[in-house]
């Protein structure tokens, strides 16, 4: 079992967002982290289980709401 904690910057790195979008996604209880200190950390395996949660089926897929992003 994997025990690797990764800090808020280093899962914001991974994700290709701000280190503010890891923090409000653990706020908002979709990102499930520890608290170290006053330090937040994630564990590798709830990343992944989160971007396994995100993945989208294409065939449900609004892709009038993707606007620009999808041409």
């Amino acid at each position: 079992m994997d025990h690797t904690l990764l800090t808020a910057a280093e899962v914001a790195d991974q994700l290709r967002v701000s280190t503010m979008t890891v923090y409000r996604l653990i706020r908002r209880g979709e990102l499930p982290a520890v608290r170290v200190g006053r330090n937040y950390r994630v564990r590798a395996t709830d990343l992944d289980a989160y971007l396994a949660g995100q993945t989208v089926d294409p065939a449900t897929m609004d892709m009038d709401a993707l606007g620009d992003e999808g041409h």
